[in-house]
């Protein structure tokens, strides 16, 4: 599958947009030539902070520039922020309610020869827990730039997700793009296919392959994991009766949990989830054969839509 890289588009919009904010400034953990906030450190070599190996020390540098009337834009990969720097990230930033911007590179999978120690497959799961955290996981390339200045201009606390590899592209220039308001990208009746992250591109090619079966699949994209946009979700149940949810994540506690307990709480549907499920992953080749070695695949949306379907009509005939 081609791919266009997240993580690229991210560096560049964000060198880009220092010039029309001079309160953004960006810390990096010695990975910058990896996250690729290198682009604004050349741009702008004094607003660009490196701290060396030490994500909960860059935290609280960022927290410390949000203080001072920054913009602080921190980067590092997904695995090591949300686990090593959590307890940083809930206290000075979440409970403080600071207004620092967390890149979040290498997500999901994306990291694939390193293995799972560098894998961020539980990162929604922690950061959608903390309370005042804004959580944002882009389809794509297109649409991890257009985040940038949305990012900033959001006032708090904030979690961008940015895939090494990127995905499919799937957002279309001009699309309103806002915090806490899911899109739409396909119409459809039968059923809901509910995706965020990379999985919005595989979720699109799902509904492709449905209705050459004569199954018409509605795709939606739930960008934002908190706030949810639950009024999206309830009408995608009221609409079509039966919901899909893929997610480049573990099946626990992210948007798969998330759309549950928003439909157990508005209109309970039959729902399926794709997503990594309670194990760890190995190294692969590639990012694309490691999601589908690991459950993500194309196939596996259709699958869990056949399913859906099943318990749908099931319903329908009691």
């Amino acid at each position: 599958m081609a791919e266009l890289s997240m993580r690229e588009a991210y560096g560049r919009a964000l060198a880009e947009y220092g010039a029309q904010n001079e309160r953004v400034v960006a810390v990096d953990v010695d990975t910058a030539a990896s996250t690729l906030s290198i682009f604004f450190a050349q741009k702008y070599p004094d607003r660009f902070f490196n701290v060396g190996i030490a994500e909960p020390c860059m935290v609280d540098i960022g927290v410390g520039l949000a203080l001072g009337g920054y913009i602080p834009f921190i980067n590092g990969f997904a695995s090591l922020l949300s686990l090593r720097a959590l307890e940083q990230i809930r206290t000075a930033v979440c409970y403080a309610r600071t207004n620092v911007k967390i890149a979040a590179s290498y997500a999901g999978l994306s990291d694939f020869k390193d293995g799972a120690t560098h894998y961020s497959i539980t990162d929604l799961a922690n950061l959608r827990a903390l309370p005042e955290m804004t959580v944002i996981v882009p389809a794509d390339a297109a649409q991890s730039a257009a985040w940038v200045p949305l990012a900033a201009a959001f006032e708090g606390p904030l979690y961008l997700r940015l895939n090494r590899a990127g995905a499919l592209p799937a957002y279309q220039p001009g699309m309103p793009l806002q915090i806490g308001k899911g899109l739409t990208h396909r119409p459809g009746r039968d059923l809901t296919l509910a995706a965020c992250g990379a999985m919005v591109g595989r979720s699109l090619l799902a509904a492709e392959q449905l209705a050459s079966q004569g199954i018409d699949a509605r795709v939606i994209e739930l960008h934002t994991l908190k706030p949810l946009d639950r009024e999206l979700i309830a009408q995608a149940a009221e609409e079509t009766g039966a919901l899909v949810t893929a997610e480049e994540h573990s099946i626990i506690g992210g948007l798969g949990s998330a759309v549950a307990e928003a439909l157990a709480e508005t209109c309970p549907v039959p729902l399926e989830r794709v997503g990594i499920r309670d194990h760890f992953c190995p190294t692969g080749r590639d990012p694309d054969r490691l999601m589908d070695a690991c459950g993500l695949a194309v196939a596996d949306i259709t699958a869990a839509a056949q399913r859906v379907l099943r318990r749908k009509q099931s319903g329908m005939k009691q």
